[in-house]
């Protein structure tokens, strides 16, 4: 077998997972990149509103998608270019999200997938400040264009993944597993007349049918309550990209330090409250994104990070969006 597999990325309307407005796909055979595909949709029905943030971010308007099938309409061509191959995602615990919420809330099944997260494969194989894709991309040497454009994400994700296969001397991607001591992912085959939903698909199921989704936390001066430190959650998703990390908040999060140290721990990691050797990473609020990382437009726990990163422990930062997305909150505002 050669190093054969699909780089999918998608950009959603609004803060739930379900609400596809675009995808980008790269098809990748023998190591080299043979074919490539892209398409606008618009998101399920009663999951299609625009977010401000998320428009802010791709771009992508109603407009713009108007006119174009809905995401359950446009899945079997999405299907039947991926095939039977890996999916490989850059936070593949969205992507793969993506597929399973928009194709519940469509009524539809859904296949199998082994899949494979670059974020997880670049914090093994890398040492970066932030595994966000810019970052990632430029240390494969395929530096994005264009982020957030769909298609070039997808690009540069196979670009990541072509990069750290060469670097392990890998032929294909069992032997890249193989020679990292990983076990690869599966998204199981799912039909949602006969299956439990996923929990984001539930929560936006309630929230169309009458109730709301749960508020941003606005802004509070002062100091940020920090909560109990919860343990991490022993049937936790070793695949996830936060399991096994030790993670600290700083800064504003609009969902508040407790809840997010709750949500961590419910993927295995543990939270804990102050930077210090045991961490691993750094989720900071505030609007951060990882081009601060270059700019300076940082809090003090994130200059700790820095100084510790750069004294050689393996430590990375997440803006709050890149955390919200591999947490699965449906609530959120942005996307990494």
């Amino acid at each position: 077998m050669g190093l054969d597999f699909t780089a999918i990325d998608f950009e959603t309307a609004n803060g739930f997972r379900g609400s596809p407005c675009a995808v980008g796909l790269t098809k990748v055979r023998g190591g080299q990149i043979v074919d490539e595909a892209s398409w606008l949709m618009r998101p399920p029905p009663n999951h299609d509103h625009f977010d401000y943030h998320n428009v802010r971010i791709h771009g992508i308007r109603a407009d713009d998608v108007a006119g174009h099938p809905r995401f359950g309409e446009l899945f079997p061509e999405i299907g039947a270019f991926i095939g039977d191959d890996i999916l490989a995602a850059h936070n593949a615990a969205f992507d793969l999200g993506v597929i399973r919420s928009g194709l519940e809330v469509s009524g539809l099944p859904g296949p199998a997938y082994d899949y494979v997260c670059t974020v997880m494969l670049s914090r093994r194989c890398y040492s970066l400040v932030s595994n966000s894709l810019p970052f990632a991309a430029e240390e494969a040497g395929v530096p994005l264009v264009k982020h957030h454009d769909a298609a070039e994400d997808a690009r540069a994700c196979a670009g990541i993944l072509i990069d750290i296969a060469r670097r392990n001397q890998a032929n294909s991607i069992a032997e890249l597993y193989l020679s990292l001591g990983l076990v690869m992912p599966r998204q199981h085959a799912f039909d949602p007349a006969t299956d439990g939903l996923s929990k984001s698909s539930i929560a936006a199921l309630a929230a169309a049918a009458g109730g709301t989704a749960a508020p941003l936390r606005p802004f509070q001066a002062g100091w940020p309550e920090e909560g109990a430190n919860p343990l991490p959650n022993p049937d936790a998703e070793p695949g996830h990209p936060l399991y096994g990390q030790t993670v600290v908040f700083t800064g504003e999060l609009s969902i508040g330090r407790p809840e997010a140290k709750r949500r961590s721990a419910d993927v295995g990691a543990r939270p804990e409250s102050r930077v210090t050797g045991r961490t691993t990473v750094l989720v900071v609020g505030d609007g951060f994104v990882a081009s601060d990382l270059r700019s300076g437009r940082l809090t003090g726990k994130a200059r700790r990070v820095l100084e510790l990163h750069g004294r050689g422990q393996s430590i990375e930062v997440l803006s709050e969006g890149e955390f919200l997305q591999m947490v699965g909150d449906f609530a959120a505002a942005a996307i990494a």
